[in-house]
């Protein structure tokens, strides 16, 4: 490979890897500071249950 070659291969690599200014300023536009509360939040965490002896779950 040419000095020529790798010159333009990496014109192209630092072209696809350029932060793409539109869709940051979208994200900077709809970034939230605090998150909404979600519809079905009940005010605190809910008790741990255990499964019954002899029962298991796998995720």
């Amino acid at each position: 490979m040419s000095e020529a070659e790798y010159e333009l291969l990496m014109d192209v690599v630092r072209t696809a890897i350029a932060p793409e200014l539109e869709i940051d300023s979208m994200a900077r536009l709809f970034s939230i500071s605090t998150f909404p509360k979600a519809a079905n939040d009940n005010q605190g965490a809910w008790p741990l249950i255990p499964f019954p002896d002899g029962w298991f779950a796998a995720c």
